[in-house]
Formats: C-alpha cells, sequence, structure tokens
C-alpha cells in the first residue's frame, strides 16, 4: 500500500513569524502522525535551476491522511500565523 508525501518549498521573509507557524504546523504533525523525513537543511540543486531557500518532506499513512492534516484546524491556525511570513509551494503525492 502506498504512502502519502507532503512536500513544501519554502521561502521565509519573517523568520520570527516563522517560528510561530513551526510551533503550530509541529502540533498538526503531532495529531496526525506525520513522520517528519526532511525539515530544512542543506539544499544541493543539480538540475534545473530550482533553488529552494527549504524543504519539508513529511511522511502520511495515506493521501487521505495527508489531506487531513492538511484541512486540519490546528494546521489551519498555522497557515493563518504564516499569513505575510512567506511563501509556501506544497504538494502531496502518493508513493512507496
Amino acid at each position: 500500500m502506498p504512502h502519502a508525501y507532503l512536500i513544501a518549498d519554502v521561502t521565509i521573509s519573517n523568520e520570527e513569524q516563522m517560528k510561530v507557524y513551526r510551533e503550530w504546523s509541529s502540533r498538526a504533525m503531532q495529531e496526525h502522525g506525520a513522520e517528519v523525513l526532511v525539515r530544512g537543511g542543506l539544499v544541493d540543486p543539480l538540475e534545473g535551476g530550482w533553488v529552494p531557500q527549504r524543504i519539508v518532506v513529511l511522511k502520511f499513512p495515506s493521501l487521505a491522511a495527508a489531506r487531513a492534516y492538511y484541512d486540519s484546524a490546528t494546521y489551519t491556525q498555522a497557515r493563518q500565523a504564516r499569513a505575510g511570513a512567506g511563501s509556501i509551494r506544497m504538494i502531496a503525492v502518493e508513493g512507496v
């Protein structure tokens, strides 16, 4: 059975405000059993001109579980706290 992965490309413009977002998003991760595979760290661009500032990869048992995390009240609070602190491009994808 495939798992699901939430992948986020994060650009931060207000570090202090983003800390509040991370507090809320961490709560949501705990509530929804997300396994953190990548959260920050050194990025080494290899091809295509993609140079992300920060990458986050979370593992969930299913695509429905990833969607439940994203739609949850706790993560909604995180998104509200993040408003104006940067930008995020995010997808959820099934995989092995």
